[in-house]
């Protein structure tokens, strides 16, 4: 699943972020082209290789792909629900 990889790709370059500012890991070119792309609220080239396209800011990106997740999760908890968020399984 798509989202799947993405949330992993996301936990993981934060993660490893977090070593780096405290000196456990070194800083790869990666890392640091996330960091640099959250500090200036874009999103970065690796987080957009796992994402659907968007535009958004990362802000609203994060929202975003939040709620994807929660409606996602909710559908397999809950089944099918009575009408469907189209835009969450794809960019219109």
């Amino acid at each position: 699943m798509r989202f799947n990889n993405l949330l992993a790709v996301v936990r993981n370059s934060i993660s490893n972020i977090l070593k780096a500012i405290d000196g456990i890991v070194s800083m790869s070119p990666e890392l640091e082209e996330v960091y640099i792309k959250i500090f200036n609220n874009k999103i970065s080239e690796l987080w957009s290789k796992f994402s659907y396209p968007s535009l958004k800011p990362l802000a609203s990106y994060i929202q975003d792909f939040i709620q994807r997740l929660e409606f996602i999760g909710k559908w397999i908890e809950d089944g099918a629900p009575p009408s469907i968020w189209i835009a969450g399984f794809y960019f219109t």
